[in-house]
């Protein structure tokens, strides 16, 4: 399960990146879901556009808030398959959290971070829809431990126009992340994205492998991290 990640690269490096605009786009070291993200969406890749992380089908009566697809049954499930299909995005990051139960640590789990050594960028595979909220408005449900979501529905009092979301599919975990959680977020090489963004459906479920763990790092972090409501640099400096 992917469910927190960061964002810090400067505007100017992620446009160099990935050829797009990301004006306005604020540095965060915990992007969690229910947050308005930059992601960039197959319709215009020029431009990294906001969306909701949590995905809700546009056939759906009440939101779903899906923060995750897994790979291997996306193009299956009702809630994704007309994503997979038609709708891919690309979710920018430069580093994602997973959260340890440890032995002999009272207290709770530790997150970690994973990231690149050098902290570089990366694309998500993501998918994303657009949800017009039906009247009358219901009501929402909290998001979960650490302020995640799941692959199920909940409800939602979003109303007043559509609402644009999306979500981050998840493979099995590299030899890294193993050691962490059972799930990652599909990584995709530089010269996977634009077939991930535009090409066929057989084509992109080609890329749904696990990113190797050659020159990705992980280590424990603030407990801080926890909270959605905590952005700040310190997140991502070792502990312990």
């Amino acid at each position: 399960m992917c469910g927190r990640y960061t964002l810090f690269t400067p505007a100017a490096d992620l446009e160099a990146r990935f050829d797009a605009d990301f004006a306005g786009v604020e540095p965060s070291y915990n992007c969690a879901p229910g947050q308005d993200l930059p992601v960039i969406a197959d319709e215009d890749p020029s431009a990294a556009t906001r969306m909701e992380w949590g995905l809700t089908p546009s056939w759906a009566d009440e939101s779903f808030d899906l923060i995750n697809a897994r790979a291997e049954t996306v193009r299956e499930k009702r809630s994704f398959a007309d994503a997979f299909e038609r709708w891919r995005c690309l979710v920018p990051a430069d580093g994602f959290y997973e959260w340890v139960e440890e032995d002999g640590r009272s207290g709770g789990k530790t997150p970690y971070r994973v990231a690149f050594e050098d902290d570089r960028p990366f694309a998500m595979a993501g998918l994303y829809e657009r949800w017009e909220p039906p009247e009358p408005e219901t009501t929402q449900t909290g998001l979960g431990a650490f302020g995640g979501g799941a692959e199920e529905g909940g409800d939602s009092d979003d109303g007043g126009g559509p609402v644009e979301t999306f979500t981050i599919v998840t493979t099995e975990p590299n030899d890294l992340v193993a050691d962490l959680h059972h799930r990652m977020a599909v990584i995709l090489d530089p010269d996977e994205e634009e077939t991930w963004l535009r090409g066929a459906p057989d084509e992109a479920a080609a890329l749904l492998d696990p990113r190797p763990a050659d020159e990705m790092t992980a280590h424990p972090v603030s407990t801080r991290v926890n909270s959605p409501g905590v952005d700040a640099p310190e997140l991502i400096e070792p502990v312990g």
